[in-house]
């Protein structure tokens, strides 16, 4: 049977909630700078934004924003056992699988996505995996998930994407796909 539906999913703050293994490594990676990273500003300004929106006002610049990003990438790994899967939506993942294309549309970077998604053993749940990397536009740009359903070939109206985030909800909305908002799990 082939599918002709298609089901997106944002990574953090949907399918898991994050804010602590990402805080952890981008404090570690600031501290290496001088700077201290206040948990709650990151949690509500930062945590599930492109870097190059964020880093630079924390910094007040883009001097050292990629060593910043390259150190949290590398502290990543590291701090996996702060994540909680949404195990309601992966219930729901579950039952979507015979119908629909499953694929993560993402800000984060290809490496964070396959060790988180390494780290709980459900990579191979997904048919396509779109990161930082695969995009020039992030969100609230609906680039990542266009070339998603450019990717299958299924239109808008045949999508569904979850997201969590205003930027990623509105990216979503953008792209003229059905979409479903995460709130809290």
């Amino acid at each position: 049977m082939t599918k002709d539906k298609l089901a997106l999913f944002d990574l953090d703050g949907t399918l898991f909630n994050t804010d602590d293994v990402n805080y952890t490594a981008y404090r570690d990676a600031f501290a290496d700078f001088g700077v201290e990273l206040d948990r709650d500003y990151f949690v509500k300004e930062c945590n599930g934004r492109h870097y190059k929106e964020f880093v630079p006002r924390i910094m007040g610049g883009t001097e050292h924003m990629e060593e910043i990003h390259e150190k949290k990438k590398a502290n990543y790994a590291g701090n996996l056992k702060y994540a909680r899967r949404n195990e309601h939506l992966f219930n729901i993942i579950e039952g979507l699988r015979k119908d629909y294309h499953l694929a993560v549309v993402t800000t984060a970077s290809k490496k964070n996505v396959t060790d988180i998604l390494n780290f709980f053993g459900v990579q191979d749940l997904f048919d396509l995996i779109v990161t930082q990397e695969d995009i020039t536009r992030p969100k609230p740009d609906p680039e990542g998930f266009l070339k998603a359903m450019d990717h299958f070939g299924i239109n808008p109206k045949n999508t569904v994407i979850f997201e969590d985030a205003d930027v990623g909800i509105e990216a979503a909305k953008r792209s003229g796909a059905v979409v479903f908002k995460v709130e809290k799990f």
